[in-house]
């Protein structure tokens, strides 16, 4: 009870850790389904956005000159294998297993080629370069600022000269007039538990740096355990994007409202971001 209360009342440090989501097994089975719902915007976008996607990321960087494509938190391989369909020799790697073991299976199941990786891409060293480096729905902001900025390193590295790498953020408009809230609800079953709980969501908001918490607070009716999630996001600006990507070493950057191709007008809640080596 006491841990209870300190949770509850107590907003957590700046990017303090919780327990990882995807190594839950009822949370990535949640999460594997709310990917192959592609007409939820969940985990993955409406199919329609998904294919407008490959087809514009297909025509700025075609398989041709950009043949090497490595896609980072590939989920269970949406996109992989649209952009296999479409020449790419693809890698994808994800943090979660019942996802890649998902993508594998499919894969094998619709005869593409592609090497899906089990494993964390923040830390994993990849042995080849890559013309191509994807990371699509704005994964890039629940990473912590050291994280971000090895990670921007570390697709440098992996990139060939002249290789580009193509992601999404949110923007600031994602989180305007959403104000801090607490709400309790009883589940007999759900996304987070699959026996009866009580479920905290509680949101934050770091003005100062950009940031926003969801916190979700778990109470076990059976054995009373509580269990803590915390989903980071980092909201940016065009600048800030633009100073990290140079600092990093990339030569330059254009930037975009959506992975859609329609330049960037600073007014929507995504922003795009095509970087070259």
């Amino acid at each position: 009870m006491e841990k209870l209360f300190e949770l509850i009342k107590n907003k957590p440090e700046l990017y303090k850790q919780s327990k990882n989501i995807w190594e839950d097994s009822h949370i990535s089975k949640g999460m594997l389904e709310a990917h192959l719902d592609t007409e939820f915007e969940g985990a993955t976008r409406k199919l329609e956005i998904v294919e407008k996607s490959i087809d514009w990321i297909s025509s700025i960087a075609p398989s041709k000159t950009y043949h090497k494509l490595l896609d980072l938190g590939c989920g269970p391989g949406i996109y992989c294998e649209r952009f296999k369909n479409q020449g790419y020799e693809v890698v994808g790697i994800d943090i979660s297993k019942r996802s890649i073991d998902y993508a594998k299976d499919s894969a094998i199941k619709q005869n593409l080629n592609i090497h899906y990786i089990h494993g964390d891409y923040t830390n994993h060293e990849f042995d080849e370069k890559m013309d191509l480096v994807t990371m699509i729905y704005c994964d890039f902001g629940v990473l912590a600022p050291d994280i971000r900025v090895n990670l921007l390193k570390k697709v440098l590295h992996v990139l060939d000269e002249g290789g580009v790498f193509i992601f999404d953020v949110f923007t600031k408009e994602q989180y305007t007039n959403k104000p801090e809230f607490k709400k309790w609800s009883f589940n007999e079953s759900g996304f987070w538990c699959e026996k009866d709980h009580l479920l905290l969501h509680a949101f934050y908001r770091y003005e100062k740096e950009s940031t926003f918490l969801n916190e979700y607070i778990i109470v076990q009716e059976e054995n009373k355990n509580i269990e803590s999630y915390m989903v980071w996001e980092h909201v940016f600006t065009e600048e800030e994007i633009r100073n990290d990507l140079l600092k990093a070493g990339f030569s330059s950057c254009t930037f975009y409202n959506e992975l859609c191709g329609e330049l960037y007008t600073g007014k929507g809640n995504t922003m795009a971001i095509v970087a070259r080596k």
